[in-house]
């Protein structure tokens, strides 16, 4: 086993730092989430953590680390008997993101729970996270169906494996850590609250702090084992102090007036459910007994907010996490009260190193690499009142700044036809691990979902032939069936978007601006990559490859200016460019072009033809489409809906794309020009 980097020899990262050792000191604060750009050593600092938490005690030979004074009553290899257990490490868990359902929570053996009709079952990594780490790198490319085990698990404490009438239950209770880069997408929301803490980590900028990272790693990929050696008394006090926290925490007094300031300050910022209270209460509880006090201080409630409210108080993924800090002081000084504070002069105060909360500290003075601010974008207010009247593109086509997004809405479900067999997510059917059950077929590789109905019938006609003589079918694996199932995927959602001098009122840009940054908020909820192509002057570039984050397409779009003629050929043909690329990155994930545009085409020789042409070259590649008419004004030419008719998909106003719409239209993507025409001779 290598020798991990040692949590001491961190420069900087003090926030950070904190809130793992905070949930060492009280695993009940509910794990940490640790969001930030790439080369921040965010991995480095959790795989650190593992060798300051204390060692537990667990029942000799059991597979499921069960406490030799309380075991697990349904503990699958129990019942044990109370007495004197094993010392052992504290495991880290890693969940891989690609990790299979069985790999995460166990899976049982089907022959022999059919044949013999037991139980045997191989524990899973939650069995083996338990009191222990359970650490997620790049949390938010977790699958979906991953995810939601995590939160039952998280929400019970107990791990359950249900395989057709066969059930296994046991304890997995750890403390959960995630990273991420926020640039590759969000968490959902669910998950999200599930995390204690969260903690924004950015590289420094100080050249002296930069150069001391740059020498420690240097040494420590030079000789592991002797630089860990250097640090080993730093670690031995860390670990000490561990303990010692854990053995005060106990005796620590949340008073009233402590109580009514978290209350307050949960209020004051708009948190959903009262989770929030109970992680701030016990994070101000842990702080204390870090610093080594019997009491929670005003300080304490306040460290508390700033590292358990920040992704909390997010009301969609394009909030930027964060506190108000003088609004979180003016809570704090509104609802102190001094009846329960502590004298400071008295023996609560923490006279140990680090006392105040704070990590100890051995490197330079400053920010460390990972320690700053919230980096998340800073998107301009939604919804800015429009103009009297619409302010045209100045003669000769020039650029005018860029408009804001008006209030963002429900969108429409727009989906691609067919069956896919992509990434898991909520837009278009396809073939999943998980949902409907729609029939059975041979096990290609290892069987994970069988289908009962369909492995008896294929093994009944041989049990004579196979000697059957007791209770039980003989059972073969040729038998085995897996069941085929039907549930949804998520796309790439490429959006094209006409900047050009016809689209450029500024009540209308505001107006398209909100509809794609409401059909973005639709992409976050179904879990589809997006792409950003945009067109105008005489070219068309990509302002956002596809990615996972859809709040980087929103910065992009916030910024968008308007102005110049309308190359439609040349955004369509830069999207073939881009979908030509992901097609070999990502086969199986279909595509569904959304094209925003008035129909307009002007700039060059036959730019209506050059369109035309565009648009049949994605239509003969089967990419489903569908154009968002963004025509206003009392004559329209309808040039949007021809377009839509050369994509062989469909056209919606910017009306019909709001579920709420008088319409009440539901709107799906069509390939077939067809049921295209058949729904323009309905309209």
């Amino acid at each position: 086993m290598s020798t991990p980097y040692p949590f001491t020899a961190l420069v900087g990262q003090d926030d950070l730092r904190l809130a793992l050792l905070l949930n060492a000191v009280s695993p009940a604060v509910g794990g940490v989430l640790v969001r930030g750009e790439k080369g921040t050593a965010k991995s480095t600092a959790v795989r650190a953590l593992s060798a300051l938490v204390p060692e537990v005690e667990v029942v000799a030979g059991c597979r499921f680390s069960c406490a030799p004074g309380a075991p697990d009553p349904a503990c699958p290899d129990g019942p044990h008997e109370t007495g004197p257990g094993t010392s052992r490490a504290a495991r880290m868990v890693e969940l891989p993101v690609g990790a299979s359902e069985d790999r995460l929570v166990g899976a049982l053996d089907i022959e022999r729970a059919l044949a013999e009709g037991v139980k045997a079952f191989e524990p899973g990594l939650l069995a083996d996270a338990h009191r222990g780490i359970l650490y997620v790198d790049e949390v938010n490319l977790l699958h979906d169906h991953l995810v939601d085990l995590l939160l039952d698990a998280a929400a019970m404490g107990a791990s359950y494996v249900e395989r057709e009438g066969v059930s296994v239950r046991h304890a997995a209770r750890f403390l959960l850590v995630g990273t991420m880069n926020p640039e590759e997408g969000e968490l959902r929301p669910q998950l999200l609250d599930r995390f204690g803490l969260t903690v924004e980590v950015a590289a420094s900028r100080e050249p002296d702090q930069r150069v001391e990272v740059v020498k420690r790693r240097l040494a420590y990929d030079d000789d592991p084992e002797g630089f860990a050696g250097k640090w080993e008394q730093e670690e031995s006090a860390v670990r000490a102090r561990i303990v010692a926290a854990r053995d005060l925490l106990p005796s620590v007094r949340l008073g009233d007036a402590a109580l009514r300031q978290i209350a307050a300050t949960c209020a004051a910022f708009e948190v959903d459910g009262m989770r929030a209270d109970i992680v701030m209460a016990r994070t101000a509880t842990a702080l204390a007994a870090w610093a080594g006090r019997t009491d929670v201080l005003a300080e304490d409630v306040r460290q508390a907010a700033l590292l358990a409210l920040p992704h909390r108080r997010r009301r969609n993924p394009f909030d930027a996490p964060g506190l108000d800090e003088d609004k979180l002081d003016d809570t704090l000084e509104e609802f102190g009260g001094q009846d329960d504070e502590p004298d400071p002069d008295g023996d609560g105060g923490g006279d140990g190193p680090g006392g105040g909360g704070q990590p100890p500290q051995d490197a330079p003075e400053g920010n460390g690499p990972d320690a700053g601010g919230d980096r998340a974008a800073d998107i301009p207010a939604q919804g800015e009142p429009a103009d009297s009247g619409e302010q045209k593109a100045p003669a000769g086509g020039g650029e005018q700044a860029a408009a804001r997004a008006s209030e963002p809405f429900r969108t429409k479900m727009l989906s691609v036809p067919g069956l896919g067999e992509g990434a898991a997510g909520r837009r278009s059917r396809a073939r999943t691990e998980h949902g409907r059950t729609t029939g059975a077929r041979r096990p290609r590789g290892a069987l994970t979902k069988l289908h009962l109905a369909a492995t008896v019938q294929a093994a009944a006609p041989h049990q004579r032939a196979r000697g059957r003589s007791g209770p039980g079918l003989v059972v073969r694996r040729d038998d085995l069936r897996q069941a085929t199932r039907e549930g949804r995927e998520g796309n790439l959602v490429l959006f094209v978007v006409d900047a050009s001098g016809s689209m450029a009122a500024r009540q209308r840009m505001s107006a398209v601006k909100g509809a794609v940054l409401s059909l973005l908020l639709d992409a976050y909820q179904r879990r589809d990559k997006v792409g950003l192509v945009t067109f105008r002057g005489s070219s068309a570039d990509v302002a956002l490859p596809p990615t996972s984050s859809v709040d980087a397409a929103a910065v992009r779009l916030e910024s968008l200016p308007t102005g110049g003629r309308t190359p439609l050929s040349a955004g369509l043909l830069k999207a073939h460019d881009v979908l030509r690329v992901e097609r070999l990155r990502d086969p199986a994930r279909r595509p569904l072009v959304v094209v925003v545009t008035d129909g307009r085409a002007t700039g060059g020789p036959e730019p209506v033809a050059l369109a035309g042409r565009a648009a049949r070259l994605l239509a003969a590649e089967g990419t489903a489409s569908v154009v968002v008419d963004c025509e206003s004004g009392p004559v329209r030419l309808g040039l949007a809906g021809q377009l839509a008719g050369e994509l062989g998909g469909t056209a919606v106003t910017l009306d019909e794309l709001r579920a709420d719409s008088i319409a009440g239209l539901v709107k799906e993507v069509r390939q077939t020009q067809g049921l295209q025409s058949n729904s323009r001779r309905v309209a």
